[in-house]
């Protein structure tokens, strides 16, 4: 399989696994696509850690780094990350925080300790740049931005490292805007995808972006991709390679939470749904009695990034821990419907790799039969 990602970053597969779980980053690396890990959730320290155990495990193989950086959300001009904690915090409304503790107390979820002092995270651009200094300090060989554009200080900063920078784009119009501030790949993201994502199918979006952005820019194709049929389908759109996140939470080496691996193990296709419910930002997750609560007419409605998640970030460990298991819900993607078997991750990569190869030789009996 040669394609120009292949070829520019000297792996074996043009495959790209985004994973918070360093393990499944080193795994997909060491069997020939290169894995991507998650920065949200690690402050810069953890983050350090992580990074050297996959400089460490992933035996030489490159490997990238995913960031949040936001162009716009609420209390952008507040100040230090610490001021902008500290009056975000102040505009929550007390009806939100009702609602929210009204809700996990009918759903039998133990009280707050009050220990939660992580609300922010990754999710702004003040709280995204410490971890992008930690991730230049490793060598890594991509480092993408999730959510809009990234600064031009931070591509600039990037290539003076010899990194390669990806931007996720849900329609055409967001990738021209990441080709012009300087990103080398668009990740271009149907709304099938977990996590967040417009509203364009991957059928539709890849064939836009591919012709919006030109030949000189590669795209990867996103969105609905965990099988070498949708896969062979991605190139075929005019795709350079595949973005994939939300097959590897089922796999061996995923540290996804006890209590929602279950859960989409047995959701079907259908069980998925765009909700502001988790970030203020429409994102898909398993549709469960979480989601379901936020839209119902006794919601307050959501907050705006980031205060929605500084709203539910105590919360959500609480519900992983206790309660009736009906609010547990998780970022994935409508491919959850295929994730029914628990597998090693490189058994993953070569299940792909097989079907896909299997798909371009039916394809090419199709155009050589007389």
């Amino acid at each position: 399989m040669r394609t120009r990602v292949t070829e520019q970053f000297g792996i074996e597969y043009p495959l790209f696994a985004f994973s918070h779980c360093r393990d499944v980053v080193a795994a997909v690396s060491r069997a020939g696509g290169m894995g991507v890990l998650g920065a949200l959730y690690f402050s810069p320290e953890e983050l350090e850690l992580e990074l050297k155990w996959i400089d460490e495990h992933v035996g030489g193989k490159p490997y990238g780094v995913d960031v949040v950086m936001p162009a716009k959300y609420e209390g952008a001009d507040l100040g230090d990350a610490e001021e902008m904690l500290g009056k975000l915090q102040s505009m929550i409304p007390e009806e939100h925080k009702r609602f929210l503790e009204e809700l996990l107390a009918e759903h039998g979820v133990e009280p707050s300790t009050g220990s939660a002092q992580r609300a922010l995270l990754g999710w702004t651009d003040q709280t995204a740049r410490p971890q992008v200094e930690i991730a230049l300090k490793h060598p890594i060989a991509l480092l993408a931005s999730a959510l809009g554009p990234p600064p031009a200080d931070v591509v600039e900063q990037a290539h003076g490292h010899g990194v390669k920078v990806a931007g996720l784009a849900s329609n055409a119009r967001h990738a021209r805007k990441q080709v012009e501030a300087g990103v080398d790949i668009i990740v271009a993201q149907g709304t099938e995808a977990g996590g967040h994502t417009g509203d364009v199918s991957t059928m539709v979006l890849i064939p836009e972006v591919v012709d919006a952005v030109g030949e000189d820019t590669l795209v990867l194709a996103a969105g609905g991709i965990g099988r070498g049929r949708q896969m062979a389908a991605g190139l075929a759109l005019g795709a350079d390679g595949v973005w994939t996140g939300s097959i590897w939470l089922t796999v061996d080496e995923a540290d996804t939470p006890e209590r929602a691996l279950p859960k989409l193990l047995k959701a079907t296709s259908r069980d998925t749904v765009r909700s502001r419910a988790w970030t203020g930002k429409p994102a898909r997750f398993l549709k469960t009695a979480w989601t379901e609560a936020w839209e119902s007419e006794r919601s307050p409605g959501t907050l705006p990034m980031p205060m929605q998640f500084m709203l539910v970030a105590d919360a959500l460990p609480r519900i992983a821990r206790s309660g009736d298991g009906e609010l547990v819900t998780f970022p994935v993607g409508q491919i959850v419907g295929s994730m029914n078997q628990v597998k090693p991750a490189a058994q993953v990569v070569y299940d792909l790799i097989e079907e896909y190869v299997e798909a371009i030789e039916r394809l090419n009996a199709i155009t050589e039969a007389e």
